[in-house]
């Protein structure tokens, strides 16, 4: 079992930049791909970016791609999500997902465990 807690969302100028964290607590022995999706009320929930275990592979929607880079630091089992040049469309319910995977997943179906998510709001 794996827990995810995200933080670092809250109210931005269009143009600003926020950097999301997703903590993972429980069996993070194991190498877990991790992914960042998205939600706005009403909406479904988003691809935005993962990253493989080792940081070493990552995968961009296109909406974000030069805009938000992911990373992780193993050693504090945390991965990253650094946001800039944020636009009043990225407002949304940001969540971080994990999934013990060789490759890249990038489908919300593909994996198993989900933080609670954290509230990003771009105002323009």
């Amino acid at each position: 079992q794996v827990q995810l807690v995200e933080s670092g969302g809250g109210l931005v100028q269009a143009g600003g930049s926020l950097r999301l964290s997703c903590a993972a607590s429980g069996r993070t022995d194991s190498n877990y791909a991790v992914g960042w999706f998205r939600q706005r009320p009403g909406k479904e929930r988003k691809f935005v970016a993962a990253i493989n275990w080792s940081g070493d592979d990552t995968y961009y929607h296109d909406s974000v791609k030069g805009r938000f880079t992911i990373s992780r630091d193993n050693a504090k089992n945390t991965v990253y999500l650094q946001m800039s040049s944020l636009e009043p469309e990225d407002t949304a319910g940001y969540y971080c997902a994990a999934e013990l995977a060789l490759f890249v997943p990038v489908l919300e179906y593909q994996y198993t465990y989900w933080g609670q998510g954290t509230q990003v709001t771009v105002s323009s």
